[in-house]
């Protein structure tokens, strides 16, 4: 896996097909981030904004290789293991993103409420900004490999489907995506920091079923 994950990571940043959706995190995070604002507001954003880059950057993954090459993986590694290389290569590259993106927020916001009255500890603020920003993208993470080969082939589909399905689980009222995001927000008024740890276990738990449900079913369908 260690082989396959650093060639994985090589073909993505050579490929520079992660530069679409980079900007439209950065582009999003320059207009919505303003210096001076309240700090939970900030993460909020932050960390919502990177659901739908997790699951573009899974699909990049997944359709960046040249189809002689990934069969040539597939035959020397198993299918499984290569598709599986694929979501992790997105998963550490939306990781990393959001751990900038929070840092980015950290540095610039203001650490109080949103009527900026009330302090906010910066440290503890950052905690749940950064468990946020890894919720969303473990959940961008799930959409983007149940919503790309080998379960949808399409490549209109596929893009269609990342893209409402994206937008869907990030406002749902039920979704964990959404309610560590609420979170934040709650917090930004009423001054008290929450760290959502369910919903970070929830959003892991389905981007781990997701994944060994695409890893199986690429070991049939290559």
């Amino acid at each position: 896996m260690t082989a396959l994950l650093r060639y994985q990571a090589a073909l993505l940043a050579r490929s520079q097909r992660w530069l679409p959706p980079v900007l439209l995190y950065a582009a999003f995070m320059v207009i919505t981030v303003q210096a001076g604002d309240p700090i939970l507001d900030s993460f909020g954003y932050a960390a919502a904004a990177l659901l739908p880059v997790a699951a573009w950057l899974v699909r990049v993954c997944a359709t960046t290789e040249p189809a002689a090459a990934r069969n040539c993986a597939a035959a020397a590694a198993g299918p499984g293991r290569v598709h599986l290389a694929y979501v992790l290569t997105a998963l550490g590259a939306a990781l990393a993103l959001g751990t900038v993106g929070t840092l980015y927020v950290a540095l610039i916001s203001d650490p109080r409420t949103a009527d900026h009255q009330i302090g906010i500890p910066v440290v503890k603020a950052t905690a749940a900004g950064l468990l946020a920003a890894f919720a969303c993208a473990l959940l961008g993470t799930a959409v983007g490999a149940l919503c790309n080969r080998p379960l949808l082939r399409s490549p209109g589909w596929a893009i269609c489907s990342t893209a409402v399905t994206a937008l869907l689980v990030l406002v749902a009222g039920a979704s964990p995506a959404n309610a560590a995001v609420s979170g934040l927000v709650a917090g930004s008024h009423s001054g008290a920091v929450p760290l959502p740890l369910l919903p970070l276990a929830v959003t892991g738990a389905a981007a781990a079923g997701a994944t060994a449900l695409a890893c199986v079913l690429s070991s049939r369908r290559t």
